[in-house]
Parts: C-alpha cells; sequence; structure tokens
C-alpha cells in the first residue's frame, strides 16, 4: 500500500494536550529509529535513487532541514504570533544540500541534536503557552504546541514510512536479480 503524499495529509483534528508525554517520547526516540534502520541497509541503497524521488540519505537528511522550523513554529506560538512562519514548499534546503555526499554519521548527528534541542524547549514551555495557538500558514488551522509537534512526529513517520519503502524496492530488486542469474544457463 502507497501512502499519501505528504500536503494530501489533513491536520484538521486537533490533539489531546494530554497526550504531549507520549508524544515527548516519539519525538525523542525518531532519532534512534532512524539509525537504527539506516544501519541495517547495505551503503549503496542510501544514495541510490529510484524515479527521481528523494535517496533514503536525502529523506534523512530532510529531517534534520526542517528542525529550525520546528523549532522556529514554537517560538512564534510562544511569543504570540497570529500565525506560523512559512516554510519552503518546494524543500530547496533539502534539494541544494548534498546530503548524498555528506557523511551519514554527521546527518544523523546533526538530527540527534536538533530534535534534542526542540524537545527540551517543548518540555520548558509553560501551560500558558501550551494552550496559545497560531495558524498553521499552508492548512489554515490553528495549531497549539501539542498539534504542532503531533504534526512534526506524523512528518518523522511519513518519512521513516519512506524509507522503508526504498529499503523494500532494493531488497526486491535484489531479490529478483538473485533469482534471474540463478534461473539463467550455465
Amino acid at each position: 500500500m502507497e501512502q499519501p503524499k505528504w500536503f494530501e495529509r489533513d491536520f484538521s483534528q486537533l490533539a489531546d494536550p494530554r497526550l504531549l508525554p507520549s508524544l515527548l517520547e516519539r519525538l525523542m526516540g525518531t532519532p534512534a529509529r532512524l539509525e537504527e534502520k539506516l544501519a541495517a541497509m547495505p551503503a549503496e541503497w542510501l544514495t541510490a535513487r529510484v524515479e527521481g524521488t528523494w535517496t533514503i540519505q536525502e529523506n534523512a537528511g530532510h529531517l534534520a532541514d526542517l528542525e529550525p522550523l520546528w523549532l522556529g513554529r514554537l517560538e512564534d506560538i510562544a511569543n504570540g504570533a497570529a500565525e506560523l512562519r512559512p516554510t519552503d514548499l518546494n524543500n530547496a534546503a533539502t534539494t541544494q544540500a548534498n546530503h548524498n555526499a555528506a557523511p551519514l554519521a554527521a546527518l544523523l548527528r546533526s538530527f540527534r541534536q536538533q530534535r534534542m534541542r526542540a524537545v527540551q524547549r517543548l518540555q520548558e514551555v509553560d501551560e500558558e503557552v501550551l494552550s496559545r495557538s497560531a495558524l498553521h500558514p499552508r492548512m489554515r488551522t490553528p495549531m497549539r504546541p501539542v498539534d504542532l509537534f503531533l504534526f512534526v512526529a506524523e512528518h518523522d513517520d511519513h518519512h521513516l514510512a519512506r524509507i522503508s519503502a526504498l529499503a523494500r524496492h532494493f531488497a526486491g530488486s535484489r531479490a529478483q536479480a538473485i533469482t534471474s542469474s540463478s534461473n539463467s544457463p550455465a
């Protein structure tokens, strides 16, 4: 089953603020899940492109690229902004970053460090800030910190699922190549 494109997702439902402790665990766990997933993959899969889409390593780099946006949006809410700062919907930062040329360990370290900074900041906000909201610029939906970071966690999982789909593609291609070579006449 193919997952919907990110921009097709709907986040109009408000999250239950009591879920914040579980959400924090999910957010803190994303770097470890990503690291574990990538550690098991053959190196040649990490930078191989499928049908013009981002590579596995570019998907990982994209997660790190967006961490300043998430933290900035939390600050927008904390500072009483009416609307969250916009993002570049073309993802130019990821496209231009050349993540395939970067050492994977550096990308993973950057993501982990930035994510822990965002989680720490989220843990520091008081009840008054947790009850504030600002309008999401694309979806025109109000988001409180818990809504914003549920959005972030879903975005994380979207890219982890994409990485898994790419890995399945490569594993299927490898299995097909092995089957083809074993069926060829000697």
